[in-house]
């Protein structure tokens, strides 16, 4: 790396700058400032962002393109040095990759450092992702207000829509949310299950912009139920995802795109990485059972979803519960040995769609509660599923997929529609599929630097769960006493004393 006009002095950075600045070591990995009282030898450290500044995000600004000089301002050192041909030649080649023009100068004597890893990295990296956080900035400042995020999830959703002020309110009801839009122009952005009946067609009257978010697809290293908040969020324009009434946003991702080489080789890359890793939607750091020897018979695994969940109202066909289902599975596959999986959420007892174990053994071989999902997917044959996004985590793992319902995966040709969705069938590989949900659709925030990041830097997060931020205190407090109100519910709904 160039050395960037300092000289070869002993560097010496203020206290200030190192507050401002946390990861100021990974743009000189040759030599790193000294920290501390100022040795007589050394020369104070002075550095610029110059054109590359990156934009804020609320508390939260890391520079990725640093000008460094010693004791002197760093862009009149640089713009001091005749261009040489090379910097000419550099900053043509990456022209392309930001919107105005880039100074050769001032490119030759730049530091780039990845301010969500630590470390060094190249121009073409950090204008990337410079120009990837400028994009969504812009985007954070088109909207006007929140409505329907529950109080656990205000700061994680405050860190996702971040931008160079104070975050858009949260209304606490959907006439303040539609005067905050009309007082400040902009988008609602609601939580798509708490939104009311008829919101989108209010809003259309109004002129309001609507955004559904919901969670992301890989989201978190523990449950929603249990107040994990998400590290990745979808967020649609058109519909929430799991609509199959109408082309949500996603769905004219897939059915539209021309997916590029490149992105299908990111994609591939992407998918290798989460079945390495054993990762899925939650991840919940417990092994999953190992089930039972089946000799001679098709294992098949059938998913439990929430009853009430929006995927199940806007995306089931005429299999609408988990008994139902495996109903449905064993008539149609006699004789295979099927492993029952209650959904996790369900399971804690606060979520609709618990089976009582006996009668699920009526129709199931067994039933394998508890532990992480991603460790069943090697023991068994083919999945079964009416929306969950278990399918989908299945097809990435390579196993043949039944639907029942109408997900955002199904349609495409790459699963068993037993209901096939509306409007869908165009053929599309897994890469493209991964491209346009994992890549294309959600958006994602660091937890430990709370700054946006795309997939990859996410599944390096969630393989290191002990770097996440821990809860609240309160929270963690409270944790214990909810859960085992959960297990009463449980109980509740085992012996018919409660439903909903």
């Amino acid at each position: 790396m160039a050395p960037g006009g300092l000289g070869g002095a002993p560097l010496w950075a203020p206290e200030p700058l190192w507050h401002s600045i946390p990861h100021l070591t990974a743009f000189f990995p040759e030599a790193p400032p000294l920290r501390g009282p100022r040795p007589p030898e050394a020369a104070e450290l002075r550095v610029a962002e110059g054109p590359w500044a990156a934009p804020r995000f609320g508390p939260h600004h890391r520079p990725v393109g640093l000008l460094a000089a010693a004791g002197v301002d760093p862009v009149e050192a640089a713009l001091a040095v005749p261009p040489k041909p090379e910097a000419l030649a550099a900053a043509a080649a990456l022209q392309p990759l930001w919107p105005e023009p880039i100074e050769p100068r001032l490119l030759a004597a730049t530091r780039w450092a990845d301010p969500l890893r630590g470390r060094a990295t190249d121009a073409a990296s950090g204008l990337a992702l410079l120009a990837e956080w400028r994009r969504q900035a812009a985007a954070n400042r088109g909207i006007a207000a929140f409505l329907g995020m529950a109080g656990w999830k205000q700061a994680a959703t405050a860190a996702a829509f971040a931008m160079d002020g104070p975050p858009p309110p949260f209304a606490r009801t959907e006439a303040e949310a539609l005067e905050l839009a009309r007082r400040q122009p902009g988008a609602i952005a609601v939580w798509a299950t708490r939104a009311a009946p008829g919101l989108a067609e209010r809003c259309t009257v109004a002129g309001v912009p609507l955004l559904w978010v919901e969670d992301g697809f890989l989201r978190s290293v523990g449950l929603g139920v249990d107040f994990i908040p998400s590290a990745s969020l979808a967020v649609d324009a058109v519909a929430p995802h799991y609509d199959a009434g109408q082309a949500s946003g996603l769905e004219r991702i897939l059915a539209e795109t021309d997916f590029p080489a490149p992105l299908l080789t990111r994609a591939a890359a992407l998918r290798e990485a989460i079945v390495a890793r054993g990762l899925t939607k939650y991840n919940l750091r417990r092994p999953a059972p190992t089930l039972p020897p089946s000799p001679g018979r098709r294992r098949l695994l059938v998913v439990g979803q929430v009853e009430d969940d929006a995927s199940i109202r806007l995306g089931a066909g005429r299999i609408r519960t988990n008994l139902a289902l495996l109903e449905a599975v064993r008539q149609a596959e006699p004789e295979a040995f099927l492993i029952f999986r209650p959904h996790p959420d369900v399971e804690t007892g606060y979520r609709r769609g618990y089976v009582p174990h006996r009668a699920a053994l009526r129709l199931a071989d067994t039933v394998a509660s508890g532990g992480d999902i991603g460790g069943l997917f090697a023991q068994v044959d083919a999945l079964h599923a009416i929306t969950s996004l278990a399918g989908f985590e299945a097809l990435l793992r390579g196993l043949p997929v039944t639907v029942w319902g109408k997900p955002f995966y199904a349609g495409w040709g790459l699963t068993t529609d037993r209901e096939p969705p509306p409007r869908r069938g165009r053929r599309l590989s897994l890469d493209a599929l991964v491209a346009g949900a994992l890549i294309l659709y959600p958006r994602y925030c660091d937890p430990v630097t709370g700054l946006p990041c795309g997939p990859e830097l996410l599944l390096e997060r969630l393989a290191e769960p002990d770097s996440w931020p821990r809860l609240p205190p309160a929270r963690r407090a409270f944790l214990p006493w909810w859960r085992q109100q959960g297990w009463w519910l449980k109980q509740a709904r085992r012996f018919g004393l409660w439903q909903r």
